[in-house]
């Protein structure tokens, strides 16, 4: 028969098919739950009970695939630059890593459990003592952590890396070569080259209000407390006092500033109240507050804090730290409301520079980012510093708001391991219960050595320039952390917790 038609545009187009018989392999017995290619929202929950369904969406089903050639990508990458891949045990010890652990109960040793590891830290640290110079691994990693748009709950994947003999340069250098290698691969929007900027710990919370910001947003966060240091505006005294200078801001109408104060006093920012002004392109003060602006403050805001005519101010006082999250938060809504945000570019930076310790709000001393970090000044520091004034090597890298690697250099020091965890109220005999193999392998010559770990899910999210962590992740579990497909977390049957020696306490209300 002779063919009917071509086309050459298609790797197909030349075979022409003549079906006689047609037998159909696999039947739909029920009325599909939701339209599975349709721009209509469906809800995620129901999408989540039949992911298997959901998945045959062009789009989630092209992120799965994305997802499996990114992998491929930094695998490759990391062996050409000879790094070897090793496994780690996920049946580990429990570690403080920041996070609450999940625990496994073991049956062969009665009362005594497991935890699933947050990360390889203390097996890639041990890995160094080794003699494997250059490691790394597509981890998973499990922290019992509320779910968000961002963070998958429970179980995450990470590009986990160390090497030995390095310094956080090199360590830069690495994530500098493969990330913006592994975006440009799969995206034609514009993506910084190395080396990123590097911006400080403290600099950061002062000019963005937060330790991640989106560098395509413009507004900058200044401290103005100075400034209003002799204001009569009541709200003002005994305040430390951030504020955000926005161009061309004066020609947003009262609705718009009314707006912003009813976010700002949501639960979520948690401010008092949203202070605010215009300076009109006349000169003229008007709108918010500015019968407390007088032509003083007005005249020091002009020369001092780059406010010009046709700008409007948005103010926030409060204590120290508060003013600085409040403040963030609403330079990031300010930065979507007035569509500021810098389209199809992907801005990288580090954070560096963060404080050793912090207090908890019990209000004793605590590690602030990773425990086996390297702290700035060594034993010396330990010894002789403030404990919140030591800083550490470590080191976050941030693109586009969101957090997308932690490392640092890493203690290889048993004497400044055993001071540095002692500040934090820890003592020797701590040390060696839980963290036994790590101290006993620093008594056998540990080379210097620094890592990080980019989060694999959060590369792929922002590559295919979704919103939410879900959407690249084939089997999911929903915002209240439940897998609604395979219905876990679920009951187990006595027997099961007979066997590994645990006993259901039950509230007999």
């Amino acid at each position: 028969m002779e063919r009917s038609s071509k086309n050459t545009k298609i790797p197909t187009g030349e075979i022409e098919v003549i079906a006689k018989k047609i037998e159909i392999l696999g039947k739909c017995k029920n009325i599909l739950p939701f339209e599975i290619n349709t721009d209509q929202e469906v809800r995620e929950d129901l999408r989540l009970e039949y992911r298997f369904l959901d998945l045959r969406n062009e789009k989630i089903h092209n992120n799965i695939i994305l997802r499996s050639k990114i992998l491929k990508t930094l695998r490759d990458k990391m062996d050409e630059l000879n790094f070897t891949e090793i496994q780690t045990p996920i049946l580990a010890n429990s570690s403080p890593e920041g996070a609450r652990d999940y625990l496994v109960p073991s049956r062969l040793n009665p009362g005594e459990f497991y935890a699933l590891p947050q990360a390889p830290q203390q097996f890639k640290q041990l890995l160094m003592v080794s003699g494997f110079n250059k490691y790394y691994q597509i981890a998973p990693c499990f922290r019992d952590e509320d779910p968000r748009a961002d963070r998958a709950p429970g179980e995450f994947y990470q590009l986990d890396f160390e090497m030995s003999f390095a310094t956080q340069e090199d360590v830069f250098k690495i994530i500098e070569e493969v990330i913006p290698y592994t975006f440009k691969k799969f995206t034609n929007w514009k993506v910084d080259e190395g080396p990123f900027i590097k911006i400080p710990y403290k600099e950061a919370m002062e000019k963005y209000g937060i330790d991640k910001p989106d560098l395509r947003n413009p507004l900058i966060i200044q401290d103005v407390t100075e400034v209003f240091k002799n204001s009569e505006f009541n709200a003002f005294k005994n305040k430390t006092i951030k504020a955000i200078v926005v161009p061309n801001g004066a020609e947003q109408g009262r609705k718009f500033f009314d707006k912003m104060g009813e976010y700002a006093t949501t639960e979520e920012v948690g401010a008092k109240g949203l202070a605010w002004v215009k300076i009109e392109k006349e000169g003229l003060v008007s709108g918010g507050i500015s019968k407390f602006i007088t032509d003083e403050i007005k005249e020091e805001l002009q020369k001092n804090y780059n406010v010009k005519n046709g700008d409007s101010i948005f103010f926030i006082a409060d204590e120290f730290e508060k003013s600085q999250k409040i403040t963030g938060l609403i330079r990031i809504e300010l930065g979507k409301r007035l569509d500021l945000i810098e389209k199809n570019v992907y801005k990288f930076c580090f954070i560096v520079d963060f404080p050793m310790y912090e207090l908890s709000e019990e209000g004793a001393i605590d590690f602030c980012h990773n425990p086996f970090s390297m702290p700035q000044g060594g034993l010396e520091a330990l010894e002789n510093k403030d404990p919140l004034d030591i800083k550490a090597y470590q080191y976050d890298l941030v693109c586009n708001g969101y957090e997308m690697a932690s490392g640092a250099v890493r203690n290889h020091n048993p004497e400044i391991m055993i001071k540095a965890f002692e500040i934090a109220g820890y003592t020797e005999e701590d040390i060696k219960e839980r963290f036994g193999a790590l101290y006993n392998a620093f008594q056998y010559g540990t080379p210097p050595h620094a890592g990080a770990a980019p989060g694999v899910d959060r590369i792929v999210m922002l590559i295919a320039n979704s919103q939410n962590i879900r959407e690249i992740i084939a089997f999911p579990k929903n915002k209240k952390a439940r897998d609604l497909l395979m219905k876990a977390p679920s009951q187990v049957e006595k027997e099961q917790l007979d066997a590994v020696h645990v006993k259901l306490a039950v509230d007999e209300k």
